[in-house]
């Protein structure tokens, strides 16, 4: 049954909208203001809410931009108003709204809207994390502001990190709803059809995702690209793991593709950097596994959170991520203990304490290899921060191999987020 959270601080206006889609077979959670239902989305994902805009202690604009901000406006959104204006009906659907009905609401255009809203949510898939989840800890909200500055401009942006450390979700920062998003999976159209990648992203942005792996016959490429990209209205974010200049230096990178990529650089922080914001991502990354079905319903506990916290996590955010959905699927309760961790999140010394990832030695063959594989293949997509170039070098496959490989034993990669732009 689908559930649908109505937010309004008028008794009648809830009772009222409470029983006509409870007759329409809905399950309806009610909430009298702003504080009731952020509690509520704290626990659950609803499929639909219905959220009035003036109440008494948040109005719904701002409780709409809260979801927004902390990653959880994953369902969609009805804003509701007696006496709305064009330009909020607007600022609702740039944060996020699907659709703005004015009070009093005919029973036709309320029940043709609900319908075609939980349509639309189930046909959107479920957006991974963006540049807002990964917190406010001064660093992050300085990377904020600096891409700010940059986002209505087309020159190009360097995004300098670690592996792992968010630097796609900094990317999809600077990218437009209803633009193209072109993120090829390997480089080798650089050298073989640039101007095919250019065609792709026309009024869009192009994303390399490491532009310090390109060979020099990609540089070339990557350059004669960049001077053509006007033609096309696009714009070109890369992101480099590995030190530049000193490549410069080495002779290993282009020194002019270097300058033309160099005018507006940042760099993302690693996690342990701002590591004050790892407990609050990891709820949210359990609450996304829980609300996709992807893992069981699970919540952790204080202790948890705070040794999720202490751990330096060299993978960053895609070995936090791995980490937690191994911490949901194999906790003994509902909450995820301070001993749920010692056992998952531990130093690659300890890693033949195997058994606390499924692996024993009472199992079949086959299911014992199939366990160790997959606890070995996540432990370097995690290390190397999704870059599945590096994973193929590291363990010495070939990259179709290596993909034929992780579909077989179900590890998904969350390299490529779908996920709401700005």
């Amino acid at each position: 049954m689908q559930q649908i959270l109505v937010v309004d601080d008028e008794i009648g206006i809830r009772e009222l909208l409470s029983e006509i889609l409870s007759d329409e077979g809905y399950q309806v959670q009610l909430a009298e203001n702003a504080s009731e239902a952020r509690a509520f989305r704290s626990g659950a994902r609803p499929d639909l809410v219905l959220l009035d805009i003036w109440m008494p202690d948040t109005d719904g604009i701002t409780l709409l931009r809260e979801w927004a901000t902390a990653g959880m406006l994953t369902m969609p959104v009805v804003m509701m108003s007696g006496h709305g204006t064009i330009d909020t009906a607007v600022e609702a659907t740039r944060i996020g709204a699907y659709d703005f009905l004015e009070k009093p609401i005919a029973l036709q255009k309320l029940l043709a809207t609900v319908d075609r809203a939980l349509k639309h949510g189930a046909e959107q898939p479920q957006p991974a994390l963006s540049l807002a989840s990964l917190g406010r800890a001064p660093l992050i909200v300085d990377l904020k502001q600096r891409l700010e500055r940059v986002a209505n401009l087309k020159t190009p942006v360097l995004l300098t990190g670690e592996p792992g450390s968010g630097i796609e979700l900094a990317a999809r920062f600077l990218h437009t709803r209803n633009t193209p998003w072109v993120a090829p999976e390997n480089s080798v159209a650089l050298a073989d059809a640039p101007l095919d990648l250019l065609n792709q992203a026309r009024d869009g942005v192009l994303f390399l995702h490491d532009c310090s792996e390109l060979t020099r016959v990609e540089q070339k490429g990557l350059m004669l690209l960049l001077g053509k990209i006007e033609r096309y209205n696009a714009r070109l974010v890369c992101g480099a793991t590995r030190d530049l200049t000193g490549m410069v230096a080495q002779g290993l990178f282009d020194p002019r593709l270097y300058s033309a990529l160099a005018a507006a650089t940042m760099r993302v922080p690693s996690l342990r950097e701002h590591r004050e914001d790892i407990p609050e991502l990891a709820v949210l990354m359990l609450l996304r596994m829980v609300e996709s079905k992807e893992t069981p319903s699970r919540q952790f506990s204080t202790a948890a959170l705070n040794a999720l916290r202490n751990h330096d996590w060299p993978g960053n955010i895609a070995q936090l991520q791995s980490a937690v959905r191994t911490l949901a699927l194999t906790a003994s309760g509902e909450q995820v203990t301070l001993e749920d961790v010692g056992r998952v999140v531990m130093p690659s010394a300890a890693a033949p304490e195997a058994a606390g990832y499924g692996l024993t030695f009472d199992m079949p063959l086959r299911d014992a290899r199939d366990a160790f594989e997959r606890l070995y293949f996540e432990h370097h997509i995690a290390r190397e921060g999704g870059n599945i170039s590096r994973v193929a070098d590291v363990v010495g496959l070939e990259r179709t191999h290596l993909y034929r490989k992780l579909k077989q034993l179900g590890i998904k990669l969350a390299r490529r987020p779908e996920e709401g732009n700005n």
